[in-house]
């Protein structure tokens, strides 16, 4: 089976999603993936952010992690998008960096890949199911197949039922959000390497 490409792209104001994306990362290598982890660029002014201490501090604390790029996007095989909520819908910095793959999207290079999505909320009804519902719907507009991890394992209830994505309480990244966060970029590792494996062989015949 030809080994995927994936692209962990994540935005953490004070943390969460930074943990989730590194549990994914290190999930999707464990099963057989090439794994890039970028961070989707701030665009929150300095000033602003520089009056929140522990803003400041994720901010340093993720900064060796390279931006998100059109050319990271462009390289893989398949997506695991991780945010926030923000008043039950995606954050402006993420959709701010969707908006810059037009040209991709234009010429069909985000089509026939897999995407799927985990998301944080500082309560449990803050907008989780919301959030990632928002996230696949632009991801419907490119052409991608979402992966969602559906009640394919245990880990899913455990971690609190979603059957989206993953969904943690913020600040709040335990062994059950970990277990399920592993299940999903399992699945998603699995279900790019057939989409993949089946396209060669289709280009081979």
């Amino acid at each position: 089976m030809t080994k995927p490409k994936l692209t962990i792209a994540f935005y953490s104001t004070y943390g969460t999603n930074h943990q989730m994306a590194e549990a994914a990362a290190e999930a999707a290598r464990a099963a057989g993936a090439d794994v890039l982890l970028r961070r989707i660029p701030e665009t929150a002014p300095q000033s602003v952010i520089d009056t929140q201490d522990a803003w400041k501090d994720q901010q340093q604390k993720s900064a060796h992690i390279p931006e998100a790029s059109a050319d990271d996007m462009d390289w893989a095989d398949g997506y695991f998008f991780i945010a926030p909520t923000r008043f039950g819908g995606m954050p402006s910095q993420v959709r701010a960096f969707i908006d810059t793959l037009g040209g991709l999207w234009f010429q069909g290079k985000l089509a026939n890949k897999t995407v799927t999505a985990a998301t944080s909320a500082s309560h449990p009804h803050s907008g989780h199911e919301s959030t990632l519902l928002s996230l696949y719907q632009t991801f419907m507009h490119w052409g991608t197949f979402v992966v969602a991890p559906g009640f394919t394992d245990d880990a899913v209830t455990a971690a609190g039922g979603n059957p989206y994505g993953t969904s943690a309480i913020a600040g709040k990244v335990d062994d059950a959000t970990r277990a399920a966060l592993a299940h999903q970029a399992r699945r998603l590792v699995d279900v790019t390497a057939k989409l993949v494996t089946a396209d060669a062989a289709d280009k081979a015949a």
